[in-house]
């Protein structure tokens, strides 16, 4: 390929320059590619699969890069000898500048091949431009980067989550050792283990573990949660046993209210069987009596504690509900009674009083109303078609 004329000086010295600018400029690029921390865990790193694969394709491609580096800076480094400190540049080394900065002067050693691959004929060498050997460099440094660049989007967003899940199993172990708890834990430890191995060594053939390490994260969390609980249970037996004692004796209380108010109640209005309140109180100390006799761990005695606590917290609740809407029943009996006066005395305003049927109505309103006990189903019914007769048949 001819290379025309000779540079002029100002030109030679201007790519020069240009070149050792390109120069430094890939030297930083190649340092920054070595130094980076995913470059230096492959490094090291025992890789499979389609990662392996590629990272070979990868390091060969980085091989053939530092070659072509070794013998680019070589020619940059003849031109440098060549320009010297002179002020001026004869004709010789115009030429001799020209042919190394525009000319094929970068040569690429013929690869050795396998013997099966191999002629017996000389295997010619490749002779580039720096221009051709910039863009062959490029393309290596790309396909490394691109590489490089997944595998760590892959391990940038699994491991620092399976740190985190490691961390927590290591919280979970410890506080099993420091309540005596025999919870077997190797599942979930070779679940993580065998996630980061795949991980490691193939990040870009196998399957994300978000699935499978959420699942992991979740049951930690929630055993961690149990644990927690268990020994802050282990801590505080003692002063929750005693409100537990207490809340027993405001269960005793609120049912002894109820069953005064069902007697009370009972006489007056009619009631079915199963308004009949049923105490609870003796269940629930029996099973705080279990509790404190029971051979079992932390773990379980936590839950069984605060399902006690809830259950003593309910009947409570649930008694007083009783005792409430019983004495409700009476109030609404005598709601009834005020509705049935208020609709007698529209009836005597609208001359009503003195119609059979409408004194028919009211005194079995009446009657229902003032029998004991009384059934106010009936009563309503019976208050409502008074109700209406008065109104005309409408309300």
């Amino acid at each position: 390929m001819s290379l025309g004329p000779p540079m002029s000086r100002e030109g030679a010295e201007y790519a020069l320059r240009a070149r050792a600018d390109e120069r430094d400029r890939i030297s930083g690029d190649l340092l920054d590619l070595e130094a980076h921390t995913t470059y230096q865990l492959l490094k090291g790193a025992s890789l499979s699969g389609p990662t392996q694969t590629r990272w070979a394709a990868a390091q060969g491609a980085l091989a053939t890069l530092w070659a072509l580096y070794d013998t680019y800076r070589g020619v940059l480094r003849d031109a440098e000898q060549v320009k010297g400190p002179r002020g001026r540049l004869g004709a010789e080394q115009l030429a001799t500048l020209t042919e190394l900065l525009s000319g094929r002067s970068v040569v690429l050693k013929a690869a050795a091949k396998p013997v099966e691959e191999r002629s017996l004929l000389p295997q010619p060498d490749e002779r580039l431009t720096l221009d051709e050997t910039v863009a062959r460099m490029d393309a290596a440094f790309q396909q490394a980067t691109d590489v490089l660049t997944e595998i760590d989007a892959v391990w940038s967003a699994a491991l620092p989550r399976l740190d985190a899940a490691d961390a927590e199993l290591r919280a979970v172990g410890d506080l099993r050792r420091q309540l005596g708890e025999t919870l077997d834990l190797t599942r979930t430890e070779t679940d993580l283990k065998r996630m980061r191995a795949a991980v490691l060594e193939d990040p870009l053939g196998s399957a994300p573990p978000e699935h499978e390490l959420e699942r992991v994260t979740r049951l930690l969390a929630s055993t961690r949660t149990d644990l927690e609980r268990a020994l802050q249970v282990s801590q505080e037996y003692g002063r929750r046993r005693e409100e537990l004692v207490a809340a027993l004796d405001r269960v005793r209380a609120a049912e002894s209210e109820a069953r005064v108010a069902h007697g009370t109640v009972v006489v007056k209005i009619a009631l079915p069987p199963q308004a009949q309140p049923r105490s609870k109180v003796d269940a629930l100390a029996s099973e705080l009596d279990a509790l404190d006799a029971a051979p079992g761990t932390w773990l379980d005695r936590a839950g069984r504690l605060t399902a006690l606590e809830q259950g003593v917290q309910q009947a409570a609740q649930q008694a007083q509900a009783t005792a409430k809407a019983l004495l409700g029943l009476l109030g609404r009996r005598d709601e009834l009674r005020g509705l049935l006066g208020a609709c007698q005395a529209m009836a005597v305003r609208k001359g009503l009083a003195e119609d059979p049927s409408v004194t028919e109505l009211y005194e079995r309103a009446r009657l229902l109303l003032w029998s004991a006990p009384c059934d106010l189903t009936k009563a309503a019914q019976a208050v409502d078609l008074y109700q209406r007769a008065i109104h005309g048949g409408g309300r």
